[in-house]
């Protein structure tokens, strides 16, 4: 076996034996960040964690010879990690550990290390003795935000805790079970994985009572960049992407600015920007010249233990049935809803309307009852007959007959509504898959829909939710505003109807802009941007299957 190849495998058998101290410092803190780190493989940087590597930077560049960062593994003691600081003192050696926020304070306003820092310095200072050979008396923490200096002693009893809380942190990596969430809520509001873990959720998951804060994002302010100009090239320039138009600028647009690169017809992305991307966690999706989704790259990287999850509850028929009822639950009210909504202004109620809406009120009493997925797909149909065939009612009289809708049609649709509805589920769909992705779900796996050739089933699954507020109600609204010109913004060819390259750079603002909308969630009782829920929402389907469910598909329009 050439030498290379057989440092890298064991430096993989090391790090399957060994544990970062950063680890340590995590389970100390919350054994559920440390299996979601650990074993999902999940990680996210909020601004602390920007602001502690400022931190370590800025100490870096004083040059004051203090700091002397050295990287340290023992086998035998199970550890590894990279000490921030040495000092030595009258021979003596002592890790410094360096904190930005204040110190823990005890009953006489003492400064003191909070547990997780000290189990850490302690880690630090039992690896540089197993290491170096050496008796390490003490580590130290400075806490920046009080400017104090604490003394942590390492004596039998510290090191006894650091090797009992590694073999306690290498039992917890091997379980298949997530830890429940930190009984003391004010970790979670610290802690930068509360988007990943959903703490709070999942608390109210168990006690209806619980009132949630958000600690879930409320926007994603990052773009999605729409690349719909046929011929045009990304590229990578730095830390930036760069567009390359035929006979137009070179556009540059830094990477911390976009969260999706969208690739419309025959537009292009090079090698580099495509690696760029995933390193940066940019979403990339393809969409035809037709406006029917292709695909998405797939960066994924770990999150295999959240798949092996999702097969085991999804392999399993009547955790399939129940989710699906919600699912078609959650569509038929969302439809009846918007329905009911169009009402609203009209001095005569059109009779279709009116028997569409109490006949889905009936159908809908039925899902609780369906005992397959066949007499869902039935009920499905049934109040899918009913909304098409009374969504007509909901255009004003005076908009032209040609925007008008008569039947739903699709592959290839055959007026202009239609037209319109068909990009704006690809972008759905588009969408969809991006937040799969960023969870870390099977896309191919779904719980409803069964698989076809290209659209993955859990992504026409968790779709079916968004398909009333962010694609049929801004069509019905910017119809009836009289935003679209049907010479301008559609091309007729034979029976087939599409939108032009004015009609989909208008949709694509259109859509974005209903993205950039806030809605409350009517069970959490926080707004969060639609962009933002469809994410949560992929994450409120996981916890269906991790003992934290009752939350998912509860999103239906008031």
């Amino acid at each position: 076996m050439p030498q290379p190849m057989l440092e890298i495998l064991q430096d993989s058998a090391i790090e399957q034996t060994t544990l970062r101290v950063s680890a340590l410092h995590a389970f100390a803190y919350c054994p559920r960040l440390f299996y979601l780190e650990e074993v999902e493989e999940l990680y996210t940087q909020d601004a602390a964690v920007f602001a502690g590597r400022r931190l370590h930077v800025e100490l870096e560049n004083q040059g004051d010879g203090e700091w002397e960062e050295l990287f340290l593994e023992s086998e035998s003691l199970g550890l590894r990690g990279r000490v921030d600081a040495l000092r030595t003192r009258d021979g003596q050696i002592f890790p410094y550990e360096h904190k930005r926020g204040r110190s823990h304070r005890d009953e006489n306003n003492q400064a003191q290390a909070w547990e997780s820092d000290r189990l850490q310095i302690l880690a630090y200072a039992c690896l540089l003795e197993a290491a170096l050979g050496i008796t390490v008396p003490e580590g130290r923490i400075r806490y920046h935000a009080d400017n104090v200096l604490v003394h942590v002693p390492l004596d039998v009893a510290g090191r006894d805790q650091v090797r009992a809380a590694i073999e306690q942190a290498k039992l917890l990596r091997l379980s298949t079970h997530r830890p429940p969430v930190a009984e003391n809520e004010r970790l979670c509001a610290r802690c930068s994985l509360a988007p990943v873990c959903l703490p709070e959720e999942a608390r109210l998951a168990h006690d209806r009572e619980w009132q949630p804060i958000r600690l879930f994002p409320e926007d994603d302010d990052r773009q999605a960049l729409h690349i719909l100009e046929p011929g045009t090239t990304i590229g990578k320039a730095g830390e930036q992407l760069k567009i390359m138009r035929r006979g137009q600028p070179i556009e540059k647009i830094p990477a911390r600015q976009i969260g999706q690169v969208v690739l419309h017809s025959y537009s292009q992305i090079s090698t580099q920007a495509l690696y760029f991307c995933a390193a940066q966690e940019i979403g990339v999706h393809f969409i035809s010249g037709g406006g029917r989704y292709l695909g998405s790259f797939d960066a994924r990287q770990g999150s295999i233990q959240r798949r092996i999850g999702q097969y085991s509850a999804l392999s399993n028929p009547e955790i399939c049935l129940e989710l699906a009822r919600k699912l078609v639950y959650c569509r038929g009210q969302g439809q009846r809803k918007f329905l009911m909504r169009g009402k609203r202004g009209m001095a005569q109620f059109p009779e279709k309307l009116t028997h569409a809406i109490a006949q889905m009120k009936a159908v809908l009493k039925q899902i609780p009852r369906a005992n397959s997925l066949t007499s869902l797909l039935g009920l499905e149909g049934n109040l899918a007959a009913l909304y098409w065939g009374a969504l007509d009612s909901l255009i004003s009289e005076r908009v032209d007959p040609a925007l008008r809708f008569s039947n739903r049609n699709r592959r290839p649709p055959r007026d202009r509504f239609n037209a319109l509805l068909g990009f704006g589920y690809s972008l759905l769909l588009k969408d969809v898959m991006n937040a799969i992705l960023i969870v870390g779900l099977e896309p191919a796996l779904g719980f409803y829909h069964q698989p076809r050739t290209q659209a993955p089933p859990l992504a026409l699954d968790l779709m079916e939710i968004f398909r009333v507020p962010l694609v049929d109600l801004p069509i019905i609204g910017s119809i009836n505003r009289g935003q679209w010109d049907i010479q301008v913004d559609f091309e007729i060819r034979g029976q087939q109807v599409w939108l032009s390259d004015s009609g989909r750079r208008k949709f694509v603002s259109l859509y974005e802009q209903r993205k950039q909308e806030s809605w409350k969630h009517p069970v959490t009782e926080y707004s969060l941007t639609y962009r933002r829920l469809i994410e949560l929402e992929v994450r409120l389907l996981e916890k269906e299957w991790t003992g934290e469910g009752g939350l998912f598909a509860q999103l239906v329009l008031r």
